[in-house]
């Protein structure tokens, strides 16, 4: 891949992540209870609450962290949404990807400015945002969604974010498996219910040293993903891995773990592409007894493997 040439104002996305609020930006405003409500300013317009109101004309032109006082006495501290605030509250069709797996997905398949990215399928476009944003205007995204009212969904959701469409995203209707057209893929990313099913496709679109990453929610899933890269032949040896996240409560003398954490969401699987004719090395990692079971009237060796013929393990 050449090196991503310098930011074309003509072709970067019109929503502005900072400066002054301009009429369109959407904007959070958070309460002294940390309660937080966005907005998309208007000209002439009014946030509404019990609470008491507040003119978006007093807004508009401010820089972010100013605090308004409403009608009713109330203070509002005013930031723009962060790409995970939004993503956690867009509307949605699919289930969303969090952000602290959003994360993992952008570090963990190694997506770079100026990257050719897949990804199946768009759900809400959460993820595609992430994408998006780490590709940058001179890379590329494309995303493939078998569901219309999803594709829907997702494409108001990605324009809503970046202030209109991107010119780096490409939306296809259909089945990756089926309609895959790019090549020289650089990564690969699979949000579906089967991701080996995929595989082969991945397989013809991915460089050597490009990678795959699935995101997959049920350990029979990870199970199955992981043997079916294994056993596909194109691949390097899978890693997968999960994310868990736990705030804390810092007030004073009074720090500890919050009540409540983010626990399990999903698990990610990342294999890389091997070159064209190469075989992958034998694993010489000893597998635990039974990891493999035995036929009938096999022996297990220690690869897993049965012998024919020899006794089963039991």
């Amino acid at each position: 891949m050449s090196e991503p040439q310098p930011n074309d104002p003509s072709t970067t996305p019109g929503r502005a992540p900072h400066g002054p609020f301009r009429p369109g930006d959407q904007v959070q405003l958070t309460d002294p209870k940390g309660r937080i409500n966005t907005i998309t300013l208007q000209p002439g317009k009014l946030y509404h609450s019990h609470k008491g109101s507040v003119p978006h004309d007093d807004i508009i032109g401010s820089p972010e962290g100013t605090v308004y006082r409403s009608t009713g006495g109330t203070e509002y501290l005013a930031f723009r949404p962060l790409l995970a605030d939004f993503a956690l509250r867009m509307p949605r069709g699919a289930a969303v990807i969090y952000p602290k797996d959003a994360a993992q997905i952008v570090a963990m398949a190694d997506i770079f400015p100026g990257a050719r990215v897949v990804e199946a399928g768009a759900g809400s476009g959460a993820l595609t945002c992430f994408l998006l944003r780490a590709v940058g205007a001179h890379g590329l995204v494309s995303s493939y969604e078998r569901r219309p009212d999803f594709a829907d969904i997702a494409r108001a959701n990605v324009e809503r974010f970046f202030g209109g469409p991107h010119p780096a995203w490409h939306l296809t209707l259909g089945a990756l498996e089926h309609h895959l057209a790019e090549t020289d893929v650089d990564r690969v990313v699979l949000d579906m219910l089967a991701p080996w099913e995929c595989l082969d496709a991945v397989a013809k679109a991915l460089i050597p040293g490009g990678i795959v990453c699935a995101y997959i929610a049920t350990t029979t899933q990870m199970s199955r993903v992981v043997e079916d890269l294994r056993a596909h032949g194109a691949f390097a040896e899978p890693h997968a891995s999960e994310t868990l996240l736990r705030t804390w409560h810092v007030d004073g003398l009074a720090v500890r773990p919050d009540h409540r954490m983010i626990g399990h969401t999903g698990f990610l699987v990342t294999a890389r592409r091997l070159a064209d004719g190469v075989t992958p090395p034998a694993r010489r990692r000893r597998p635990a007894k039974a990891a493999h079971p035995a036929p009938q009237g096999g022996a297990a060796t220690p690869d897993g493997a049965a012998t024919p013929g020899g006794p089963t393990e039991s």
